[in-house]
């Protein structure tokens, strides 16, 4: 042992948990509001993010009006217009390009999906 402080992206644990910890983050600066609960699933050169909460108070709103396909095509387009941030994000966090980009929203129960395809496995994985 070196004692020297390891890496946090050299376990994958730590890896999951700072992927999960940008998203929010990034969601949180975009939207005023980011989700409260997070978790990350890394398979080979899979990423998969499952985000619970973070609805704002107008898309909350609109939903109890029954538009959920409105909250829903705002939030994809929304994430289209911002995939770069998000895309860099999880590439800083794995060393490795995002070859794809994917995601998602379902309302009952609330959940968001980020998912991404990888050039690789992510580094220290």
């Amino acid at each position: 042992m070196s004692g020297e402080p390891s890496d946090p992206h050299s376990e994958p644990e730590n890896l999951r948990l700072t992927i999960s910890n940008e998203l929010v983050r990034i969601k949180k600066e975009l939207y005023g509001k980011g989700p409260t609960k997070a978790k990350t699933y890394i398979n080979d050169n899979y990423v998969f993010t499952v985000l619970e909460g973070g609805l704002t108070r107008n898309e909350e709103t609109l939903l109890a009006a029954g538009e959920h396909r409105l909250v829903r095509e705002f939030r994809l387009r929304f994430q289209e217009a911002v995939a770069v941030q998000i895309r860099s994000a999880v590439e800083q966090a794995t060393g490795r390009t995002v070859l794809g980009y994917h995601s998602q929203i379902v309302f009952e129960p609330e959940r968001a999906f980020e998912i991404f395809v990888l050039d690789g496995p992510p580094e220290g994985a």
